[in-house]
């Protein structure tokens, strides 16, 4: 088995220097890796397309402008981040000064996914380094393109003991969390973010699992359907639907069931062209299996849109699909993929009543004009976070947390949330004697 154990001591040993802590030692590292990406720009441009082909627009504004308006947005804010907060004392004690010290945990452990695969790897290292950490960063093997440029940046960026990358596959993972880190930061599935959770616990090492689940999305008889039609369709097919917070099935009420599909159909036309299956810029299913488990979804399903399928390209059209209730095997499980089952309803409390009732989703999405009706199912659903008249939208803001909940995660992250997570805040009380 990979012997990672060296590397990760000799993280810690240069942790343990302080150099790190130094304020300005993190802004220098995060203008080295703003510029490492933008020499590197065509590279990452290329290796996605390789590894998911995505086209240039989609890989530029899915992952690189994400991950470069995180960097610009910590280093605007981080000497206040970082710096001592002082807080109100209790009365009872007037002689004392009470402040929170921001710190670094250590050494960070970073485990991305291929879905995002530059996104999701850059995105949190922005945080480790901005709160001071050393990180150890494991990119996802089912995109290799994308593995070895971020092995490349790094290691031209940054020496092994600061920051470092380990390619490879279950075995190195296994590897590197048979080892005690400071800090564990995953993002993936639910079943390997359990795995993730058991061997962080052997350590009490404290973790972020950001995972997925089914995200609801839900057109009432009131919504603005050209609006709610393009941006389901944005929101579903982005990335061939390979996003944990695409919407995962559709409720629609029935009133407005047939004007929105079709809208949703010229929507895609517009967007993808008149044969999706001839569209050069597409994005493809990561591997075989995941088309095989997606194929097996459909199978017997009412198609109403789209359909089609090419193993030989792993390409599967945008669909949707109908006849499918809370029992079909279509909603038993996260699809992650182009794929989008439709239930048509006519009083939302019952659809209400059973999303409770199944695990917390990391998405939700209501078009509606009817603000108590916003509000109803606000209160009512618990979600990670999402958005009201629009799809996947808050997870581009710095000033939102993104993270999900009970079984679609914990902890969150983006903007200052990003510094946060990887930094233990500690508290210390000082009385004058």
């Amino acid at each position: 088995m990979l012997n990672v154990q060296p590397l990760v001591q000799q993280q810690r040993t240069f942790f343990y220097t302080g150099q790190t802590k130094d304020v300005s030692y993190r802004m220098t590292a995060l203008r080295q890796l703003r510029q490492g990406i933008e020499n590197y720009h065509q590279r990452i441009l290329d290796a996605l397309r390789s590894d998911l082909n995505k086209s240039e627009a989609e890989a530029y504004g899915s992952e690189i402008r994400i991950v470069m308006g995180e960097i610009d947005f910590a280093l605007e804010h981080l000497e206040q981040w970082a710096a001592p907060r002082q807080v109100p004392t209790a009365a009872a004690l007037p002689d004392a000064v009470s402040t929170i010290y921001p710190e670094p945990y250590g050494v960070a452990l970073i485990i991305a996914p291929w879905n995002y695969p530059f996104q999701l790897a850059f995105g949190p290292l922005v945080g480790a380094i901005a709160a001071g950490n050393c990180a150890v960063l494991k990119p996802s093997e089912l995109t290799p393109a994308v593995s070895k440029l971020t092995y490349d940046l790094i290691h031209e960026l940054f020496p092994e003991e600061y920051i470092a990358v380990v390619e490879g596959e279950v075995e190195a993972s296994t590897a590197l969390l048979k080892e005690k880190f400071d800090y564990i930061f995953f993002t993936g599935s639910t079943g390997v973010g359990r795995i993730v959770m058991r061997a962080a616990a052997e350590h009490l090492t404290p973790v972020t699992l950001e995972l997925g689940g089914k995200s609801p999305s839900i057109v009432h008889h009131d919504a603005d359907l050209q609006i709610a039609a393009q941006r389901l369709v944005r929101g579903k097919f982005l990335n061939a639907g390979q996003t944990c917070v695409a919407p995962d099935y559709l409720l629609v009420h029935k009133d407005v069931r047939t004007q929105l599909l079709e809208l949703i159909q010229a929507e895609i036309k517009d967007k993808q062209g008149e044969d999706v299956m001839q569209n050069p810029d597409f994005p493809h299913i990561v591997n075989a299996r995941n088309f095989d488990r997606l194929s097996t979804l459909m199978k017997g399903e009412e198609v109403l849109i789209g359909g089609r399928s090419n193993r030989d390209q792993l390409l599967i059209e945008p669909t949707l699909l109908g006849g499918v209730d809370w029992n079909s095997p279509i909603m038993q499980e996260e699809i992650f993929g182009p794929i989008l089952p439709v239930i048509e309803y006519d009083d939302l409390n019952p659809l209400l009543d059973e999303i409770v009732s199944r695990p917390k989703p990391l998405a939700l999405y209501l078009f509606t004009q009817d603000e108590q009706l916003q509000e109803q199912v606000l209160s009512t659903v618990s979600f990670g976070g999402g958005c009201i008249n629009d799809t996947l939208s808050h997870m581009t803001s710095h000033y939102l947390p993104f993270g999900g909940v009970g079984e679609s995660g914990m902890g969150s992250y983006h903007g200052q949330q990003s510094f946060e997570v990887f930094s233990h805040l500690k508290s210390v009380m000082k009385r004058n004697s």
